[in-house]
């Protein structure tokens, strides 16, 4: 696996982020287990967030047992809102910053997010702030998750006008799939579909790199997801009891479920969205690939300095995310995928 090179921090990781929200369940072994996995196959750069659960303390006790804080390139994210609503201040970030080294059992952070954005405060005393944890060296790097690309470009114009570090890198959401709603918490931010080609471009003339998280739109693209098996659960998977309920199983996540996940089918089953999946598989045929590889390639071929998240479950579903990144497409293939083109 060919590494890519992260200027800001002078290093090389791999083109694939391993996400560890599954590490919410399970006891350390299985945690340790799924790190070793993670670093044996080449991938060497962790996505956590203090909200994921217990994963910064199994990072933080696989780091400190197998000595191997250096090999490493962790990502991890604060100020997501509570239960005291938004939490985007200094206040909160030394808090969260200050609890995830200590969890992560290490004296730095190589890029550290900023889960949510606050667009009713000012960006300048955040950004300030970040800025004071940088020159500590808590921090090598920061950006955004969920920001969006003007307040990014707002914050960094702060930076430049005050002599500062800017936002280096940034997580929204990043998919084939077009949202027809919002299939996360509110606050999220997304760069897919058509109406968000302004915020592709942005990323595009920066050069930021993009950690694209749910890149197969909350298992749209698992493969496991049919016009026919959606007709056949639309009228329960539409029911106010079903949608509202905001439940759904690690399984029906990543399309492996029985049932399929609700608020995936309302955010993503759409004619669009089954046009784009007709044409990923169709080409994913001719390829001798999955589906998912299919749409994992789209994001990656992009034109965008992209890393997607990986949440996956074992050494097969590591060795397919890592052999899809590899897959190159031409820019007629992307237009035709995402329905820009009919003919390819």
């Amino acid at each position: 696996m060919k590494k890519k090179r992260i200027p800001f921090l002078d290093r090389d990781v791999s083109p694939v982020l391993m996400g560890t929200m599954p590490l919410f369940s399970g006891d350390l072994g299985e945690h340790f287990n799924h790190l070793d996995m993670t670093t044996e196959m080449g991938v060497n750069f962790l996505d956590t967030a203090i909200g994921y659960g217990g994963a910064e303390v199994s990072i933080g006790k696989w780091m400190t047992a197998r000595k191997n804080r250096k090999d490493v390139v962790v990502i991890t994210k604060g100020c997501h809102p509570g239960p005291q609503g938004k939490r985007v201040t200094p206040k909160d970030l030394a808090e969260d910053l200050n609890r995830s080294l200590e969890r992560l059992e290490t004296d730095f952070i190589d890029i550290y997010l900023l889960h949510r954005d606050d667009t009713d405060l000012p960006v300048g005393p955040i950004v300030d702030a970040l800025n004071e944890h940088f020159q500590a060296g808590r921090i090598k790097s920061f950006g955004g998750s969920n920001w969006t690309h003007q307040r990014i470009q707002e914050a960094n114009d702060y930076a430049k006008a005050n002599g500062l570090e800017p936002f280096r890198a940034s997580s929204p959401q990043y998919s084939l799939a077009e949202e027809y709603s919002a299939p996360w918490a509110p606050g999220t931010v997304t760069i897919a579909g058509p109406k968000n080609a302004d915020a592709r471009a942005w990323y595009a003339a920066n050069h930021m790199p993009v950690f694209a998280y749910s890149s197969l739109a909350r298992g749209f693209f698992s493969g496991m997801i049919t016009r026919e098996r959606y007709e056949a659960e639309k009228d329960h998977l539409m029911s106010p009891g079903v949608l509202f309920s905001g439940k759904a199983t690690k399984d029906q996540l990543t399309g492996r479920g029985e049932t399929m996940d609700p608020i995936m089918a309302h955010a993503y089953c759409g004619e669009g969205n089954f046009q784009r999946l007709d044409s990923v598989a169709e080409l994913a045929k001719e390829k001798g690939v999955t589906i998912a590889q299919i749409a994992l390639a789209y994001i990656v071929n992009s034109g965008l300095e992209v890393f997607p998240v990986s949440g996956v479950a074992n050494r097969t579903e590591l060795a397919s995310t890592i052999a899809a990144v590899e897959i190159a497409l031409t820019p007629k293939e992307i237009e035709w995928l995402d329905l820009r083109s009919a003919t390819r």
